[in-house]
C-alpha cells in the first residue's frame, strides 16, 4: 500500500507537514493538495500546535506542476480552473489566514508552484544545495496561485518582474541575497536549523506570535493611521494577558518564563 501523498506529524508545540512524492519531485496531486489543506486546517484547531514547518521528502521540496500531466493534457481549462479553486487556492488563502508562523524547510528545488509555496509561508530556511526559479514561463503559463502576488512583496516590482520573465534558476545564496529566503544553511542541518527557528518562536507567548504576525501583515496593506489604531488595540488586550504579567514577573524573578497561551 502506497504512502499518503503528504504526511503529518508533531514534535513539542511544532506541526510538520511533509510533501511526500519523491519519486515524483514532489509535483502537486489532488491528494497531495487535499491533505495539504486539510492538515494545516488541523494545525491551525490544535492549541498545542504553536508554529507550523513544512518540507519536502527527498531531494526536492516541490515541482508544483506535473508535467508530465501538462505534456498529456488531462486537465482542460476548466478543470485547470476547478483545481485551482477548490485546491491550491484553498492553500493559499489558508496560510494567509493562519495566525500561527508556518516556516518552508527548502530541501531541494522549489520549481514555479513550489518556489510559491515556500513564498507564501512566513519563513524560510533554505537547504544550501537548493535551487529556486518561477518556472512559469518556460512552460508557457503564468503563476496562478498567487505568486505574482506574493513576490513582488518580497523583492520588489522589478525583480520580481525580471525572475518571472526569465524563468531564471536561482542558487540559495542568491535567493538570500534577494530577501528570499531567511536563511541558508549546510544541507545536512537544514532540519535541525528550521527546528531550532521552530523551537525559538513556539517558546515566545503564544498570543503575542499570533498578534505580531497579523500586525505585520495588516500594516503591509493598511495606512499609518489605520494601522496605528489596529496595533494600539492589539497591545491593549495582551498588556491584560496572563503570558504578559508571566514575561514581566520572570524578568523580574530571574527565571525562564513559562507561557500558557493565555
Amino acid at each position: 500500500m502506497s504512502e499518503p501523498h503528504t504526511l503529518y506529524d508533531t514534535i513539542g508545540h511544532i506541526a510538520i507537514i511533509t510533501l511526500n512524492r519523491p519519486k515524483a519531485r514532489n509535483a502537486f496531486s489532488p491528494e497531495m493538495i487535499t491533505l495539504w489543506r486539510e492538515y494545516l486546517e488541523k494545525a491551525r484547531s490544535d492549541n498545542n500546535v504553536r508554529v507550523i514547518v513544512v518540507t519536502g521528502k527527498g531531494d526536492t521540496f516541490c515541482s508544483g506542476g506535473d508535467i508530465r500531466d501538462m505534456a498529456e493534457g488531462k486537465l482542460k481549462s476548466w478543470d485547470m480552473k476547478r483545481f485551482l479553486w477548490d485546491g491550491v487556492h484553498r492553500i493559499v488563502l489558508t496560510l494567509e489566514d493562519l495566525d500561527k508562523p508556518v516556516i518552508a524547510a527548502i530541501n531541494g528545488a522549489a520549481m514555479g508552484a513550489g518556489m510559491d509555496m515556500a513564498i507564501m509561508c512566513d519563513l524560510r530556511v533554505c537547504s544550501d544545495k537548493a535551487k529556486l526559479a518561477e518556472s512559469y514561463i518556460m512552460m508557457g503559463l503564468v503563476p496562478g496561485d498567487g505568486g505574482a502576488y506574493f513576490l513582488p512583496r518580497l523583492v520588489g516590482t522589478s525583480k520580481a518582474l525580471e525572475l518571472l520573465l526569465t524563468g531564471d534558476v536561482m542558487t540559495a545564496e542568491e535567493a538570500l541575497n534577494l530577501g528570499i529566503v531567511n536563511r541558508v544553511v549546510p544541507h545536512d542541518q537544514l532540519m535541525k536549523e528550521t527546528m531550532k527557528l521552530a523551537e525559538k518562536i513556539a517558546n515566545k507567548p503564544p498570543l503575542a506570535v499570533s498578534m505580531m504576525k497579523r500586525a505585520v501583515y495588516q500594516g503591509v496593506t493598511s495606512t499609518l493611521r489605520a494601522h496605528l489604531d489596529y496595533i494600539s488595540s492589539q497591545l491593549s488586550l495582551l498588556s491584560e494577558t496572563k503570558d504578559h504579567h508571566e514575561a514581566a514577573m520572570s524578568f523580574l524573578e530571574k527565571r525562564k518564563p513559562q507561557f500558557s497561551g493565555e
